[in-house]
């Protein structure tokens, strides 16, 4: 059974392993391996700030009662008025059994619920993945493109996507 609800502050351990171990899976294999693993690392970390912060909205998806997927969303620093879901992550193990399909559909339930009648998010141009899954989702591209520095020093090209809510 998958249940979905607002993360709390007793979350932050799970939501960091989910993004850790996910982040670990499909942005990983394009850093060198000693900043990798770094940035593995404080993915890990940061989760109880980020929850104590209350800026945005933290979904937590349960598998069974297992954490497997989250997603954080909030008002997009450069489309005024719209919202950006920032980070969506789902833990390797939860991969094809439906839980990040549900998390999508209640996370854009919410952001209407909210009053959005859109949203768009940013991921890597090389992961083939997580492209084929928020058009799955209903996402098409924008046509826009950056290059996003994770702290490397080396920019990495990701692509926008956008839908209504």
């Amino acid at each position: 059974m998958i249940e979905i609800r607002a993360a709390r502050p007793e979350d932050g351990d799970a939501l960091g392993e989910i993004h850790a171990t996910s982040w670990e899976a499909s942005h990983a294999p394009f850093f060198q391996p000693e900043f990798a693993a770094q940035a593995v690392e404080s993915r890990r970390t940061k989760w109880h700030d980020r929850i104590a912060e209350g800026a945005g909205t933290i979904l937590l998806a349960e598998l069974d009662g297992r954490p497997l997927a989250l997603s954080f969303s909030r008002l997009s620093p450069t489309r005024p008025g719209l919202p950006e879901i920032f980070g969506f992550y789902c833990h390797p193990d939860g991969w094809g059994k439906g839980i990040a399909a549900a998390l999508m559909t209640e996370t854009l339930r919410r952001l209407r619920d909210d009053g959005f009648t859109h949203v768009h998010l940013w991921t890597l141009r090389d992961t083939a993945q997580s492209r084929r899954f928020y058009t799955k989702c209903g996402f098409t591209e924008s046509g826009a493109t950056r290059g996003f520095d994770y702290g490397d020093g080396n920019p990495i090209q990701q692509v926008e996507y956008e839908r209504p809510c």
